[in-house]
C-alpha cells in the first residue's frame, strides 16, 4: 500500500467509537501536547466529542461544530480553542498512567446518525476501564428510543441537554427553522424531562449560554423553570467563534453576565427564585430579592457551573472556555481570591440602564 493509500486509510479510519475529540484543556492534562495552565489550573473533567469525518448535521449560528461554518483561512475550534482526536484506546491508558486531577468524564455528542450508538459503546468502555464518573451530553435530535436509559446503564450517572437559547424565538432564529437547522425546542425540553425520570431530579442539567440576545428577565425565566423540572443549569457566556454566522456578534457585558452567574447560583442552591427578584422595563435584575453580602464573600456563585465530582464540587471546570486568559475570567475554574471578589463586586451592577 502506498504512503498516501496509508494516510488516507487512517483518515478515514479516525471515527468515533475508536477516535474522540479531546479539549485542548484535556489534551493537555493527558500529556499529548505540552503545555501551562494559567493560573495553574487543574482540569478536573476530561471533556470528549464523537467525532466523524462528515460535518455535524446542525447549522448553530454560533457554534464552532456546525456544518455549515466557514473555516476559510481558520483554524477549527469548538467553544473557543481546537480539539484535537486521539484514540480512545490512546486517551484511557492516559487516564491510568498520567498524574492528573480528573474525577469525571463528559462524553458529547454531535448531530449526526452514529452518535447515540457511539456515545453509549464509549461510555460503557469509559466507565469499565477508568472508574470515572460519566456525564453524557445528548442531541435530542439523534437519541432514539431508550438510547437515555442506554446510555444509564452503560454508566452515566448524569446527562445535559445544550438548550443553550433562553427562549423559543431565539432557538428557532438560530438552531431552527430560521437556519434551515434540524433542532426543535419542544423535543429538547421534551427530551430534558425524559432524561430527569432517567436520571433522577438534578441529575440532568441544561447549558444555556448567556448573551444570544435575550433580556435577563428571559434568561432568568428560563433557569427557574428548569430548576422548578428538577434540572441545574450550567451556564455559558457567548464567545464568537471565527467563521460562524455569528462571529461579529459581541460577548455579553461583564455586569451582565455576573447578574446571570448570580441568579443561576440562588436559584439552584434553593437561597432565591425569580419571584423575589425586581427587574427594571429593560429587563435587567435591579434587587436579587434577598442580602447578596454571603455570596460575593463566597466567590461560589461564579465557579463554573457543571457537573460535580465524588466530592460534591463542580468537576467541569472548562477552564477559559469562555475568555481567553489575558481577558477578565468570566467562569472562575477555582475558588476566586481576595483580588478575584473584589473584581466581581465591582463588575456585579456594571450596565444597569435606567
Amino acid at each position: 500500500m502506498s504512503d498516501f493509500a496509508v494516510q488516507k486509510a487512517e483518515k478515514v479510519s479516525r471515527q468515533s467509537p475508536d477516535y474522540a475529540q479531546t479539549s485542548l484543556a484535556s489534551s493537555l492534562t493527558l500529556g499529548f501536547q505540552e503545555g501551562l495552565f494559567y493560573r495553574d489550573v487543574v482540569l478536573k473533567c476530561l471533556n470528549l466529542l464523537v467525532t466523524y469525518d462528515q460535518k455535524c448535521g446542525a447549522k448553530c449560528s454560533y457554534c464552532g461544530l456546525a456544518g455549515n461554518r466557514d473555516l476559510t483561512g481558520r483554524g477549527k475550534t469548538f467553544i473557543r480553542v481546537s480539539w484535537p482526536v486521539y484514540a480512545l484506546a490512546d486517551i484511557i491508558e492516559a487516564v491510568k498512567t498520567k498524574k492528573h486531577g480528573l474525577n469525571r468524564v463528559c462524553v458529547g455528542m454531535v448531530t449526526h446518525g452514529k452518535a447515540g450508538e457511539d456515545t453509549i459503546s464509549m461510555i460503557r468502555l469509559l466507565k469499565k476501564e477508568t472508574g470515572l464518573s460519566i456525564s453524557a451530553l445528548v442531541s435530542p435530535t439523534v437519541l432514539k428510543e431508550n438510547d437515555l436509559l442506554r446510555i444509564k446503564e452503560a454508566g452515566a450517572d448524569r446527562c445535559g441537554i445544550a438548550i443553550d437559547c433562553a427562549t423559543e424565538a431565539l432557538f428557532e432564529k438560530y438552531r431552527g427553522k430560521g437556519v434551515g437547522g434540524p433542532h426543535s425546542w419542544v423535543n429538547y425540553w421534551n427530551t430534558l424531562e425524559q432524561a430527569i425520570q432517567v436520571f433522577g431530579r438534578y441529575q440532568a442539567g441544561v447549558h444555556l449560554v448567556v448573551g444570544l440576545g435575550e433580556t435577563e428577565y428571559e434568561m432568568v425565566s428560563t433557569i427557574q423553570k428548569a430548576d422548578d423540572l428538577g434540572a441545574g443549569t450550567h451556564l455559558f457566556s457567548f464567545y464568537p467563534e471565527p467563521g460562524s454566522k455569528m462571529e461579529s456578534w459581541p460577548q455579553p457585558d461583564l455586569g451582565h453576565y455576573r447578574r446571570m452567574q448570580l441568579a443561576r447560583h440562588l436559584i439552584n442552591e434553593k437561597l432565591g427564585n425569580i419571584r423575589e427578584m425586581k427587574f427594571n422595563d429593560k429587563g435587567q435584575i435591579i434587587d436579587f430579592g434577598r442580602d447578596i453580602t454571603g455570596c460575593l464573600k463566597d466567590g461560589r456563585a461564579f465557579i463554573t457551573s457543571g457537573c460535580p465530582g465524588k466530592d460534591g464540587t463542580v468537576a467541569c471546570n472548562r477552564p477559559y472556555g469562555n475568555e481567553r486568559p489575558s481577558q477578565p475570567m468570566r467562569n472562575f475554574p477555582f475558588d476566586p481570591d481576595a483580588h478575584d471578589l473584589k473584581m466581581i463586586e465591582d463588575q456585579l451592577w456594571d450596565g444597569i440602564e435606567v
